[in-house]
């Protein structure tokens, strides 16, 4: 079942160390009043960053201990609402799901919620980028291939439906793959077998697979590019990944989220000013979920050691380029969408 996230040990930790830290500024040096004003400022601080992760509506729905930073699914806006109810409608089921969405929207994370919340959450999680694997290899990355089917082919090996047998195939950038592989692909979903390279014995599998793709494979049936009836076979569940600039209720959220994860691995209590926060929540993210976690990232990683609030004065010089190019597309969209632009 998809649910808001349980108090985790980290989080724990983020209240003690900020208990103490009251309670340092307490016994220290200082008036009364200065003393108790600090204290003050940061209860309210962390009361808002409760608030923020208490909400009612899930705030991360799945994470991966290999990288909690990028591996969650974060927000609460309308567009994400029916994303989770999507999710929640066919994890319990076995039907092949396309994934529908711009780069960096986090497809990926989506099916492996997916995968988590079904029945084969017990079975692997098996991915496969297409467009990285040239034409040659992509073949033999699918269905594996047999001792000597081709230069350097010195052993036997189990392609990703093998791999995934009892689980899910996650394959992504469905979009590039060729036509010739498209066809025996059909054949994998239509019969549930397939032979390896260079081999002729049937290989039976039993795995789910969920798509995705940030093309228009509708447009590329019409172009003769991709096969019509792979496309209904792969499509029989379409869920629409949104961007980021469809949900700007979530991008402070997001901006938490990894703020805070990229402060504890890093050891940092890095804050960021208002102003910062306000042109992000601005800005349409182009690259979307991705860019922004790229962008938080390299403010903690980039940031002077010896300040942990960064305003657009104290900007690092590496990032103070790619900030100012954000505030001149943001503020040239903002002028094209006002009164003398309609």
């Amino acid at each position: 079942m998809v649910k808001a996230p349980e108090l985790r040990e980290d989080a724990l930790q983020d209240e003690r160390v900020a208990l103490e830290g009251m309670l340092s500024v307490l016994d220290g040096a200082g008036s009364p009043q200065h003393k108790l004003d600090q204290a003050c400022r940061m209860l309210q601080e962390r009361l808002s960053r409760i608030r923020v992760t208490s909400a009612p509506t899930p705030a991360v729905i799945v994470s991966d201990p290999a990288h909690t930073a990028s591996a969650s699914i974060v927000g609460r806006s309308p567009a994400m609402e029916e994303v989770y109810q999507s999710i929640r409608r066919v994890s319990h089921t076995q039907a092949t799901i396309l994934l529908r969405g711009e780069s960096g929207t986090g497809k990926e994370f989506v099916a492996k919620a997916i995968h988590a919340h079904g029945p084969r959450a017990a079975g692997p999680f098996i991915r496969l980028h297409c467009a990285a694997v040239t034409e040659t290899l992509l073949e033999s990355e699918l269905f594996g291939h047999e001792r000597g089917a081709f230069t350097g082919a010195v052993a036997m090996r189990k392609g990703r439906f093998e791999q995934a047998d009892g689980g899910t195939l996650f394959l992504d950038e469905i979009g590039d793959i060729p036509l010739a592989i498209q066809v025996k692909l059909l054949r994998v979903l239509q019969e549930k077998s397939f032979e390896r390279v260079g081999g002729s014995r049937t290989v039976s599998t039993d795995v789910r697979v969920i798509s995705a793709t940030h093309r228009d494979l509708e447009v590329m049936v019409h172009a003769g590019t991709f096969r019509e009836d792979l496309y209904y076979r792969l499509n029989v569940v379409p869920i629409v990944l949104p961007p980021l600039r469809a949900r700007g209720e979530d991008i402070l959220l997001l901006i938490d989220h990894f703020l805070g994860t990229c402060n504890r691995e890093n050891r940092r209590h890095l804050r960021l000013g208002k102003d910062l926060r306000d042109l992000m929540r601005r800005y349409d993210w182009p690259g979307n979920v991705r860019e922004l976690q790229n962008c938080v990232e390299r403010l903690v990683v980039m940031g002077d050691p010896g300040r942990d609030l960064v305003t657009s004065e104290t900007l690092p010089a590496v990032l103070r380029g790619y900030f100012s190019d954000m505030k001149q597309v943001t503020e040239a969209g903002h002028s094209l969408s006002g009164p003398a632009a309609r």
